[in-house]
């Protein structure tokens, strides 16, 4: 029984670990089931020690479910050395700010995030959540550290106020949003002139999952076993039809990112920003079929960029074209002004 309990698991652990390559408009529901990952991943775990000290000879089914999952394994949590940046190498960092909130935590939500920014000294900054249209100061505060910079609204109705920024070194030549429907989210691309080259970077915010305070506390109350079965069954199918219809409405999204960064393929291209999405997602999938995941290439551990607690995901991705060569890209679980924490990253420029 136990055996056939952890070859169910591994199963269940590969079948899940491969669910981002279903596209959410053909599969809403079952493009869902990347999130339960680490569920598997840790009940395999839990059968390789009962293995161990109980029946060693057994300890087999488990590592034949990690071997066979090395794939989705690596996608989740890679384990890449640390490597020297080279000379010349940019330094790029995304940060979803959360409006300069604070978090809850400080008072001075904006000053804590700027200080930080300017203590990381990157080349590029891509801020989502960057709404200066009502605070004018904070785009005047960068430019005091910054030479080129710019925001772009891209959702400004009752139901929501969003803005793309981008704070840099380099001269800003041109701006293009990517045109997709969406009431509060948006991708806007920024040309640079870095050196003699045309760096194009790509900052997003895709669609979210639309889970209001209420839903949240109810999905931490079915985690913790606190809410009675007929009702956590109820809860769960409706939070699952939500999850589902924003990861279809994203996929839409990504591919027309993808659609811009195709017809410009010709430039080194830097995509960014706020996914929405975990690491075994058709939206991390569809990017990495085209470009390279920096963090799956460069990264160490789980890095959880989402820090809520019961949400804690990898939601923040940097993906770049053949022409740039990533270095050390990491979260940043330090910096907690924002719902979100900070993904780095270096760059640099290949010449391809």
């Amino acid at each position: 029984m136990i055996a056939g309990a952890n070859v169910a698991t591994a199963v269940s652990m590969l079948l899940v670990g491969y669910s981002d390559r279903l596209n959410p408009a053909d599969h809403p529901l079952l493009s869902t089931l990347g999130m339960a990952f680490p569920f598997f991943l840790l009940v395999n775990f839990a059968f390789l020690f009962v293995w161990l000290i109980f029946k060693w000879r057994m300890i087999w089914i488990s590592v034949m479910g990690f071997v066979c999952a090395y794939v989705p394994i690596n996608i989740y949590m890679p384990l890449n050395a640390r490597q020297d940046i080279p000379e010349g190498a940019l330094k790029l960092l995304s940060y979803n700010v959360c409006t300069y909130g604070g978090n809850y935590k400080y008072e001075q939500g904006f000053e804590t995030v700027l200080k930080y920014l300017v203590g990381q000294e990157p080349d590029i900054i891509c801020i989502q959540e960057d709404v200066d249209t009502w605070r004018r100061y904070v785009f005047q505060e960068y430019e005091k550290h910054w030479a080129y910079n710019d925001t772009m609204v891209i959702a400004n109705n009752p139901q929501s106020l969003n803005a793309l920024g981008i704070h840099t070194r380099f001269p800003i030549i041109k701006r293009e949003r990517i045109k997709y429907t969406s009431m509060a989210n948006g991708s806007v691309a920024w040309w640079l002139k870095v050196d003699d080259d045309t760096l194009v970077v790509v900052n997003n915010h895709f669609e979210s999952c639309h889970l209001n305070s209420d839903d949240r506390a109810q999905y931490r109350q079915i985690i913790k076993g606190e809410m009675p079965r007929d009702s956590a069954r109820t809860e769960s199918k409706l939070l699952l039809i939500k999850l589902a219809e924003a990861n279809a409405a994203r996929s839409n999204q990504i591919r027309a990112v993808l659609q811009y960064v195709e017809e410009h393929s010709q430039y080194p291209v830097i995509v960014c920003g706020d996914f929405n999405d975990n690491p075994l997602s058709y939206s991390r999938h569809a990017m990495a079929q085209r470009l390279t995941d920096c963090f799956r290439e460069t990264g160490r551990g789980i890095g959880l960029s989402y820090n809520q607690k019961a949400f804690s995901f990898r939601i923040d991705h940097i993906f770049c074209s053949q022409q740039l060569q990533p270095y050390n890209c990491k979260i940043d679980d330090e910096m907690d002004a924002s719902d979100h924490y900070p993904i780095l990253c270096w760059l640099k420029m290949t010449g391809k």
